[in-house]
């Protein structure tokens, strides 16, 4: 194995939504960088899979389950992120819903996990960070905010509010020297994810959108991973209230 190009050797991590996709590659990428990390997630079995893969020491990797669409238990499981690696200094936000229908369902739940469990989070966390030496939050956001479009319009939408929402919590928590920032992926191919069973079940849409992507291929979780470790990283020490997009040229051609 390589030496990574991040040091994060004292640094401890919550990601919520940490199980599969880009969650898991952010989760792999602090650990291997040194990191102590929390993760949350809806379903035991990423967890354990996460576990299991990681091969971290168990007192460097925290998992919890955590419905993100439940107040209560988002406070639950900072306080006991918190607790476990004895303070936080890097929040992620890497939650979504998945509500792409134009329906009531689809709108209360992207409000509920993209938008509200990035607030809650943020919430409970603060008097954490505001302890740190080297506070950060990041958002998983998505290029599907930046521009109208007719494809899962409260997905979105709700990805334009937590946009909104990071420059206003950036300026914000300047003062505390809290630095909080977005990452907004393009089309990110993944085992298991949307765009993987998309090739194998519809695989005229999988090929419409690969011909959008200047760069001729979907990208991966670690690729967006690493820019995570970026954004969290004293290199970015002067970067907040950003939406980053990592998509290979793809909003380009929106």
């Amino acid at each position: 194995m390589t030496a990574p190009a991040f040091d994060f050797t004292s640094y401890r991590v919550a990601i919520a939504g940490g199980s599969r996709g880009i969650g898991r590659a952010m989760a792999l990428g602090f650990l291997e960088a040194g990191a102590s990390v929390a993760a949350c997630a809806r379903g035991q079995e990423g967890l354990d899979a996460l576990r299991r893969d990681a091969g971290a020491p168990p007192e460097r990797l925290h998992t919890q389950r955590c419905d993100l669409a439940d107040a209560d238990q988002i406070e639950r499981w900072i306080e006991d992120a918190a607790r476990a690696m004895d303070g936080l200094d890097v929040l992620v936000n890497n939650a979504t819903g998945y509500g792409f229908r134009e329906d009531d369902e689809s709108w209360l739940v992207d409000f509920n996990v993209d938008l509200m469990a990035a607030v809650r989070a943020s919430r409970h966390a603060l008097p954490h960070l505001r302890r740190s030496p080297h506070p950060c939050i990041l958002h998983t956001s998505s290029i599907g905010s930046l521009r109208p479009r007719t494809m899962g319009p409260p997905y979105a939408a709700m990805k334009a509010a937590l946009n909104h929402y990071t420059r206003t919590q950036a300026l914000a928590l300047a003062g505390d020297r809290i630095r909080v920032n977005a990452i907004a992926p393009g089309s990110i191919e993944f085992e298991g994810g949307v765009w993987d069973r998309v090739k194998h079940e519809k695989p005229e849409q999988y090929a419409q959108v690969l011909a959008t992507i200047p760069f001729g291929r979907f990208g991966t979780a670690r690729e967006v991973a690493q820019l995570a470790l970026f954004l969290a990283s004293p290199l970015a020490g002067w970067i907040t209230g950003q939406i980053m997009v990592v998509d290979g040229g793809q909003s380009l051609r929106f």
